[in-house]
């Protein structure tokens, strides 16, 4: 069975169809998908899916580095509010975004730092976005981290050198539909790392893999991921599907 360590499931890309595509992540051995947070708009949707679907959906509570804006103070308090009345698996989606705008840098910085001590406290992993923003990202974790910081980068596109130190911090790289992309670096990056320390991811509704690539993502298509790993090492999905979703029942304690 594949676990899809990513998904945004809840989203309105999937208002019409949402249960044919639970349905077609199940038919196609996605037996679990894990639901990041974006902020507290999304919250709703969110639980709805993983209350309605508590065997497939398990869901993470965080604020994503694109929704830090002006009022971030008491964005940020909603969101730690939610850990006190729900239950989740892992504080996500959290980060650092400098691609499109580095005005709110010292802002989302400052919201990855506690939301890393609040993942820390709880005793629970973190998925991190990165987006040109390894190094300020890793410098943050390296200063927060006492030993008991674990989770995933988030849809892992770094080089050889990136894809080490997140696996000697204790970190698993997150693989999605960017390995099958035909001018990806990423299969030889993750041919010298190893599978170790891989866990699976969609994106859903984004980055769909080959042969889907301009298409809604779904988490069904996670098959086209496992495929394309599986083929960089020289082994049968099954193998990898074995290998990665161990890692996510670990992490994610599910």
């Amino acid at each position: 069975m594949l676990i899809d360590t990513h998904s945004h499931l809840y989203s309105d890309d999937y208002s019409d169809d949402r249960e044919a595509v639970i349905a077609r992540a199940l038919s196609s051995d996605v037996g679990k998908i894990i639901l990041p947070n974006i902020d507290s708009r999304s919250v709703t949707g969110l639980l709805t899916v993983a209350h309605d679907h508590p065997e497939v959906c398990f869901p993470l509570m965080g604020l994503h580095p694109s929704s830090v804006g002006e009022a971030y103070v008491a964005e940020l308090d909603r969101i730690i509010g939610w850990f006190s009345r729900e239950t989740f698996f892992g504080v996500g989606e959290i980060g650092i975004d400098l691609y499109w705008d580095k005005t709110r840098q010292r802002q989302q910085e400052d919201v990855f730092r506690q939301q890393l001590r609040l993942a820390r406290t709880l005793r629970l992993p973190v998925v991190i976005h990165v987006r040109e923003s390894f190094r300020e990202v890793y410098a943050i974790l390296e200063a927060e981290q006492e030993g008991s910081l674990t989770g995933v980068f988030h849809c892992f596109s770094g080089n050889g050198e990136e894809a080490r130190m997140v696996i000697d911090a204790g970190f698993y790289l997150g693989i999605g539909g960017v390995v099958t992309f035909k001018n990806s670096s990423l299969p030889g990056v993750l041919e010298k790392a190893g599978p170790h320390r891989l866990v699976l991811e969609t994106d859903a509704p984004w980055l769909s893999p080959a042969p889907h690539r301009g298409k809604r993502n779904e988490p069904g298509y996670l098959v086209h991921v496992a495929d394309k790993v599986a083929a960089i090492f020289s082994v049968s999905s099954e193998e990898i599907a074995e290998i990665t979703s161990a890692n996510a029942r670990s992490l994610f304690r599910i």
